[in-house]
């Protein structure tokens, strides 16, 4: 695993809490209406997870502090904190 595929994930689980932020939670809880979240939200689920193994690979791999770590664990927790994460991330790559 690398930089690029950390990045693709992260992007995936941004757009995906983005998604049952701002749509999924709105629809059930004003429109009485909670299919959307449980597909959302089990999509983003295995997608958080997938970021942090992906995360903690990366980490080992290109030998980044655990400071390095934990940015990325909290932009994950975060709306919109996962494009903020990449752009980080792609000043690295470059």
């Amino acid at each position: 695993m690398n930089i690029k595929t950390l990045r693709i994930i992260g992007f995936l689980e941004g757009i995906s809490f983005l998604l049952l932020l701002f749509i999924a939670m709105p629809m059930k809880y004003m429109f009485d209406n909670p299919i959307l979240v449980k597909y959302v939200g089990m999509g983003h689920g295995v997608l958080f997870i997938l970021f942090l193994v992906v995360l903690f690979v990366v980490c080992e791999k290109q030998k980044w502090s655990i400071k390095m770590f934990i940015l990325g664990l909290i932009a994950s927790i975060l709306p919109f904190g996962p494009f903020v994460f990449d752009h980080k991330l792609k000043k690295i790559a470059q």
